[in-house]
């Protein structure tokens, strides 16, 4: 499966809430961050439980991809976020980095 593959795959499980699915995609210490900042989850487990509490908080979570681009271990999305129908959508650059098969960090531009 290609990178792009990958992480369109991770966006389906997102949206779907699925957060053990989301977080079996990242390396054991992978994690999310802000671009070139703070982690914001930080490891598997922590992906996972991040997840899971921003799910139980905003049931209608969805992102959409508006564009994508893969570059040897690298994929960047530009994602349109809409946390639920009574609150405007914003906008996001992800940035993700793998380690063979698996995602080792994404960060996000805001």
């Amino acid at each position: 499966m290609s990178k792009l593959a990958t992480v369109e795959k991770l966006i389906a499980l997102y949206n779907a809430q699925d957060a053990d699915a989301y977080a079996a995609m990242f390396t054991e210490q992978g994690s999310e961050a802000g671009y070139r900042g703070d982690v914001l989850r930080e490891g598997r487990e922590g992906v996972r439980a991040g997840l899971k509490a921003m799910f139980a908080q905003f049931p209608e979570n969805r992102a959409d991809i508006k564009a994508s681009y893969e570059l040897g271990d690298y994929v960047v999305l530009h994602e349109e976020v809409c946390r639920s129908p009574e609150t405007a959508p914003f906008e996001v650059v992800s940035i993700y980095s793998f380690e063979n098969e698996l995602i080792e960090r994404v960060e996000f531009v805001k």
